[in-house]
Order: structure tokens, then sequence, then C-alpha cells
């Protein structure tokens, strides 16, 4: 199985169209067709239904789109890491990100990394820590940015300057803005909207045997999604602070957690990881201009 063939392969699932994809790879149609029947006589299993105008995935080919989506990046990552090799003013960075006002601190040091290397181009996925560490493990990231500690069996990690602190959101003609933090008391009997992952390890930190009174609404992987179904009086949103715009005017309000509940940031990367050249030396930045405020925590 050749790499050529799965990107034909993606680019027909992509377009749904034979034609379309053809053109799209600058092949003839006929040379498309060859490849996608070579690599279903390959696999043994039909990976289209062709209609009239359309090929859809059978679930064999949504299966093969999946996998050949990370060999496909993987390889283009590879190739991108081996032309960099002698290139001494720049390369490719990949991140996946959680949310966080914190990012900035990783924008930043990005931003000053690049007048030192003006050809670095960095790639940047966001998502919960099942999703960038997914990524991760399979070597089409180099750093994460998770909102707990990793494992340090698998990972290590640079602990960002300053913490993250959990409230509520919520509208701002809503009563409980009356209030300057919100207890646990406060939140019983309401519909609530959190991430998931928070859910289950962070809330439980903070409500402790009161977390079975609270009532989770909705979950949500995207704070801003959230904060739209809190305006419109559907819920309470629990996140971190300076996520979302709650100034005066902008329809929400916050108030922090009481008792405080706070979490770290932490800048991640498989354990024994071979980097290259441009990642190593964007780490070593980053220990630096990390190192001022915190220490390397695993």
């Amino acid at each position: 199985m050749e790499i050529k063939t799965l990107r034909y392969f993606l680019a027909v699932a992509r377009e749904e169209n034979m034609t379309r994809a053809a053109e799209n790879l600058h092949v003839t149609q006929p040379t498309l067709s060859k490849q996608l029947k070579s690599l279903e006589d390959e696999l043994g299993k039909k990976l289209f239904v062709r209609h009239s105008f359309s090929i859809k995935l059978t679930d064999e080919g949504v299966l093969l789109r999946n996998r050949a989506e990370d060999l496909v990046s993987m390889a283009d990552k590879i190739e991108r890491e081996f032309v960099s090799l002698d290139d001494i003013t720049g390369g490719d960075l990949y991140f996946g990100l959680a949310e966080s006002y914190q990012i900035g601190f990783l924008a930043r040091e990005i931003s000053r990394f690049k007048e030192s290397y003006p050809g670095l181009q960095y790639h940047i996925t966001s998502g919960d820590t099942e999703q960038v560490t997914e990524k991760l493990d399979k070597g089409l990231l180099d750093f994460v940015v998770l909102c707990e500690k990793p494992n340090p069996s698998k990972y290590e990690a640079i602990m960002f300057p300053e913490s993250d602190i959990w409230g509520v959101v919520m509208p701002e003609d809503d009563p409980l803005t009356e209030k300057e933090v919100i207890r646990v008391d406060d939140l019983i009997g309401l519909p609530l909207f959190c991430s998931r992952q928070s859910w289950e390890n962070d809330i439980p930190r903070w409500a402790e045997e009161k977390m079975a009174q609270l009532h989770l609404e909705g979950s949500f992987r995207l704070a801003y999604n959230a904060s739209m179904f809190a305006k419109e009086h559907l819920g309470y949103l629990l996140t971190f602070d300076k996520l979302l715009n709650t100034t005066p005017g902008s329809g929400l309000a916050f108030r922090p957690l009481e008792p405080a509940l706070e979490n770290r940031l932490y800048l991640v990367w498989k354990r024994y990881q071979t980097f290259s050249p441009i990642a190593e030396r964007f780490l070593q930045r980053v220990r630096r201009s990390f190192g001022a405020h915190t220490q390397n925590m695993l």
C-alpha cells in the first residue's frame, strides 16, 4: 500500500466524485479508477458504493479514511522534517491546544521564536485531552497543551506561568450575578454546562460530597458554544476565567467559585521523543522563558 494511493483514495473520499478528484490530483480518471480498484483488491474489501453522479464510502472505506488521514499526515510531517534538517531559518511545529487564556504565553513565544527563525511554519489543532494526546501518541503533533498534569511514565511537561481560575458564566442580568462568589449550594437544582472531561475530573474536586446534587444539562468541548446557550438563559457554564468576553455590556458575567478551584496548564511532549531541529530549539526557548516562573514538573 503506497502513500500515493492513499492520497488518491482520500481525494475521492473528500470529493465524493471521481471526475473532480481526478482533476484536483491532475491525473486521468481511468488512472484514478485503476488505483482505487487495485487498493480494494489489495485490502480485499469494497471501499466505495458508486452511484450515477457520486461515490459514498462503505463502512470499510470510513475505517480506511480515518487511518489513511493519519498515515498521510505523518508522511507529510516526515518529509517536511527532513527538508528542514539543513534549514537554519525555519521548519514546522505541530501543536494541539486546550482552551485557556494562557495560550497567550505560548503565542508570545512562537512570535518571538519566529523573529529568529522567519521560515517557521506552525500548525495548530484544538481539542480536549483525549483528542490531542491521541494525535501526540501517533506522532502527528510535537507538543500539546493540557489542563491537567500528564502521566509521567509517558510524557514530559513544563508548567505554564499562571493558573486558570474556575467560575460560572451566566447572563449579566441573572440573579446570581449579585453574588461575589458562587458556592456549590448556589448551583444545586440549576442546569449546568461544562466539558465532559472537566465534569468528571475537575468539578468533583470542588463540589466533593455534593457532586451528585449537581445537574449537567449539556456538555460542550468549546466554551464559546456553551456561552451562547448560557446567554439565552438555558443554563450556567462552568469554565475558566478570561476565556470569554464577560465585560459589562457583553451580555455575560463571570463569578469565581468558592472555595477557589484552579488548574495548572502544561506544555507536554512524549517521553524519549526525537525532535526535529526546530522543535528542539523551540523547546529550549520555552524552558528558558517559562523557567523564570516555574520548574519542569516531570
